[in-house]
């Protein structure tokens, strides 16, 4: 890889740099749902790669005048197939910074002729050479232990898997923390930002490719990667937060700065953020343990107890949460992205429109998310059910689940899956279509059918892996059976405080789903109807009751129905409770 250029040390800038006074925050967004394992978008030297790609783009008749770069002239030039140019645009629309790019705001059948801006898809292909910090090892293995299931019907085949798969089985992992990932994020940008910058200047005309400006339209395109303030999308522009932009006449087209003037800058932002938050990571090291981090019994799970931390940057973690029932609604919620982290036996709602969600290091769980209008990613699960409304889903590294998908895009399937299971939407509440429409979510447009493998192994993680392995394709999803299709009922614990107009499930279903429903439904009715006209005894009745009592208790912890019980138990305290005012 070409080394980074060095700081310039010059002391003839026309503006002097100025110290940090709002801390400069790398964007998530690109790092946790804009990596595609993709072979060809991962270069040993981005830098040497990316120049002639750049050159050759921006000469294509394709994107001469408006500098995009549509599907057709990405796939030729990337030689890869239309496929993968449709799904890289999907990508880097679904984590743009600039939400009025036509890339965002683009139908679903346009976007690869409406096509990216050619500096985002530079700044795209660059940090697809980003590896991701490693899943740390939790600080109390035994609390562990205590919820993780230690056996699996699947736990019998380990001995038979290679040994990549067995490092890829081992899913009692734990996400890092969010500032080990934004100082891991930051370095990775401290290293590569001179040839960042380089990508996105200009040389100034008779003076060589030595001498190079950036303007601040360039600069500016710097937000896909970092921003100022405390606020997530909502903060400071970067040209206002710069000293050489912030007073430019809006009337007037800014100067263009040299760009060795914008890296020094950036760098001694960069490195007084790495300062702060390392400062926050020893404190938090060398400070007492809290107990956020346990899990929660079931006899303690009530909303003030489960670890439900808001984060200055945007996102709500749900952590921890074991043997119980957890409800966000839009009300409770006051940031654009969720993270359900190592949540076990258990059944979580997130009724709320959203941008971003991520659920890591579940087992034996229920999860509803209501409506996601950029991207969800479900990683390193273990027989989940996940019902999402959302216009993209990414899945990797996860075993045994069951997704009840409405999506716009065709979901990813990345990484060492095992047995996943797709189906349609299957449920609703009273405010989804509301916060589907307030998304940008379509019910018209379900492509949960269609799932997409791509790489089973991810060239973003810092493992090493065996030769010979990198082209392999991760095992897609197959459909659920309709025999086996069930709706699932979304209790309304807060009838009234509420309303929506939403009263089924927007997502219409297959023909082989609903045929199935309907067939279930008419035999329920009739086995109703012969149970009610059956001339037996009470005696009789009675050891009838107790026989489909018992065959219903054990379908329900075949099928990992029971978590729903703790959805009943948690409805009728609250409701004992309310009376009890």
């Amino acid at each position: 890889m070409s080394d980074p250029m060095e700081p310039s040390t010059s002391k003839s800038d026309p503006n002097p740099i100025i110290g940090p006074i709002t801390l400069l925050h790398p964007r998530r967004e690109p790092f946790e749902h804009g990596l595609l394992p993709i072979q060809k978008l991962i270069f040993t030297d981005p830098l040497q790669a990316l120049i002639p790609l750049k050159q050759k783009l921006a000469s294509s008749s394709s994107s001469s005048s408006t500098h995009r770069v549509n599907s057709d002239a990405l796939a030729d030039a990337l030689q890869i197939s239309s496929e993968h140019a449709r799904l890289i645009l999907d990508t880097l629309a679904s984590v743009l910074h600039s939400e009025p790019d036509p890339l965002v705001n683009a139908h679903p059948d346009d976007v690869g002729s409406v096509g990216s801006d050619l500096r985002d898809l530079i700044l795209f292909l660059y940090i697809q050479s980003y590896k991701r910090l490693l899943p740390r090892s939790h600080k109390d293995s035994a609390a562990v232990a205590d919820v993780w299931p230690s056996t699996s019907a699947f736990d019998g085949y380990l001995s038979a898997l290679s040994p990549l798969q067995l490092v890829r089985s081992n899913t009692r992992r734990f996400m890092p923390s969010q500032a080990d990932e934004e100082a891991h994020q930051l370095s990775y940008l401290q290293k590569h930002l001179a040839n960042i910058i380089s990508l996105l200047s200009e040389p100034v005309e008779g003076e060589g490719e030595e001498s190079l400006v950036l303007t601040m339209e360039g600069f500016e395109h710097l937000g896909f990667l970092i921003q100022f303030g405390d606020k997530g999308s909502e903060g400071i522009p970067l040209s206002q937060a710069a000293p050489f932009f912030a007073n430019s006449d809006p009337d007037m087209p800014a100067v263009p700065v040299p760009a060795s003037q914008v890296l020094d800058w950036l760098l001694e932002n960069i490195a007084s953020s790495l300062e702060h938050i390392t400062d926050k990571i020893s404190a938090k090291e060398n400070g007492p343990q809290g107990g956020s981090d346990q899990d929660v019994a079931m006899a303690d799970a009530s909303s003030s107890s489960v670890r439900a931390s808001p984060s200055a940057r945007n996102c709500c973690f749900i952590e921890g949460v074991s043997k119980s029932s957890y409800v966000k609604q839009a009300s409770d919620l006051k940031h654009s992205s969720v993270k359900v982290i190592n949540c076990h036996d258990s059944v979580i709602y997130i009724l709320a429109p959203l941008r971003y969600a991520t659920i890591y290091g579940c087992s034996d769980a229920t999860i509803v998310l209501g409506a996601v209008g950029k991207a969800v990613r479900v990683e390193h699960c273990e027989r989940v059910h996940v019902i999402i409304a959302a216009k993209r889903v990414c899945i990797a590294n996860c075993r045994e689940c069951l997704f009840f998908l409405g999506v716009n895009q065709r979901p990813l399937v990345v990484g060492d899956n095992h047995k996943l299971q797709v189906a349609p939407y299957n449920t609703f509440y009273s405010q989804l279509e509301e916060h589907m429409t307030e998304v940008g979510i379509q019910a018209t447009m379900n492509r949960w059918d269609e799932p997409l493998a791509l790489g089973a192994v991810d060239p973003h993680d810092s493992l090493s892996h065996p030769a010979g392995v990198s082209d392999a394709q991760a095992e897609s999803a197959a459909q659920l059976d309709p025999d086996q299709f069930t709706n699932f009922l979304i209790p309304n614990w807060f009838e009234g405080e509420s309303a929506g107009s939403t009263k089924d499930n927007p997502f219409p279903l297959p023909d082989a789903y609903l045929k199935s429903q309907l067939r279930n439904q008419k035999n329920l009715s009739e086995i109703k109807q012969i149970l009610r006209e059956a001339p037996l005894e009470e005696n009789r009745k009675r050891e009838l009751s107790c026989a489909l009592h018992v065959y219903f208790k054990d379908w329900l912890y075949a099928s990992g129905n029971i978590r729903q019980l703790y959805c009943l138990q948690v409805e009728f305290e609250i409701k004992m409770e309310l009376e009890s005012v």
